[in-house]
């Protein structure tokens, strides 16, 4: 069946946008999607999982990516500002980044971000996308980011209202670990101690994988045909250990519950044709839609995603279009809060 973008849209009152996060985390409110609908809290998790269930979460840190500078060597107040978030590291010293507006920046041109602190364009692509090489080295540029970046907020909530301190806190997981993210595993935002050690505690296992999300995640798919849509590369590591945790899950007959899109999509990257999870360490553009089969996890907990997006596109794929649209509607009929600081959804994998 040959699907076009306007299969996935669908209208969302833009009051249900969540602006800040539940509080407590696990408070948030969790939509289970199987063969009828379940109206949950997220603290419920422990008991509508297994023992023995694996959840296997990314445990990816978000760094302070989205910059604000002015073109020119001395930053003139007169030169155009130019707004600059990053997406992924080429090399210690060199990112690329989306611009805005891209248009006034040609390679050779400057963009001060502070008075120490400023980077050369090295190639501008006609997506808004730039090359950029910082005049700090990789441990003196992640100081920097900490004094003049902000929290790369979605363009959805930084068009509601301006970035605050809290989302420091807020914008990352309780275990994130390796940096490289610059956009959050948002299905991991609901998880607080207590409920970890509730989990724990009904013999729920978890393990970790890395997946540094890109701000290529928020891109809009524009093309009619959504095979057609070409999604930003992602850099991902599942250790030889976390492979053979889930390895040996598998081979017990035990449940994959991914938490977040983010790790499903690296798992189906690194498992082969028989179903084993392979060590991993590289990129994936993997781009799952309808149509696709699923190797990995039987369960998936992830938020509300945006109409048209290749995020919807994939949980379509994992639990069916219909069910979806129709669980999505639900959601909206009652009042569910959306997107990355908005509730949560228990998707069961269609057959």
């Amino acid at each position: 069946m040959t699907f076009r973008l306007a299969d996935f849209d669908f209208d969302l009152p833009a009051r249900l946008i969540a602006r800040h996060p539940a509080k407590p985390r696990d408070s948030a409110r969790l939509l289970v999607v199987a063969e009828s609908l379940q109206d949950r809290r997220v603290s419920e998790l422990p008991m509508l999982l297994r023992p023995g269930d694996l959840l296997v979460l990314n445990d990816t840190r978000v760094i302070p990516a989205q910059l604000s500078g002015r073109r020119g060597a001395r930053a003139r107040g007169a030169e155009a500002k130019i707004e600059i978030t990053l997406h992924k590291r080429e090399a210690g010293d060199t990112w690329r980044a989306f611009a805005r507006p891209s248009r006034r920046l040609a390679p050779g041109e400057h963009v001060r971000f502070g008075e120490d602190f400023s980077a050369e364009v090295l190639a501008r692509q006609s997506d808004g996308e730039v090359t950029l090489r910082f005049d700090v080295a990789e441990g003196a540029l992640r100081e920097a980011l900490e004094r003049h970046g902000q929290m790369p907020l979605p363009p959805y909530i930084r068009k509601l209202r301006p970035t605050a301190p809290s989302d420091a806190r807020d914008y990352q997981t309780i275990y994130a670990r390796a940096e490289g993210a610059v956009a959050a595993p948002t299905a991991g935002l609901h998880f607080t101690p207590g409920l970890m050690a509730a989990l724990a505690a009904n013999g729920i296992e978890r393990t970790h994988l890395t997946l540094h999300v890109g701000a290529g995640t928020f891109l809009p798919v524009k093309t009619e045909r959504i095979e057609d849509h070409r999604m930003h590369a992602e850099f991902g590591e599942i250790s030889a250990e976390t492979a053979a945790v889930i390895n040996r899950a598998r081979s017990q007959g035990r449940r994959l519950v991914a938490v977040g899109t983010t790790s499903l999509r690296l798992l189906e990257s690194a498992m082969d044709a028989s179903g084993r999870c392979r060590e991993f360490f590289g990129e994936t553009d993997i781009f799952i839609r309808p149509g696709y089969r699923f190797r990995s996890a039987e369960l998936l907990m992830t938020n509300f995603h945006l109409p048209k997006s290749t995020l919807f596109m994939l949980v379509a794929a994992f639990s069916g279009l219909e069910r979806m649209k129709g669980a999505y509607a639900h959601a909206i009929g009652e009042g569910y809060r959306f997107f990355s600081y908005g509730d949560a959804t228990l998707l069961e994998r269609r057959a």
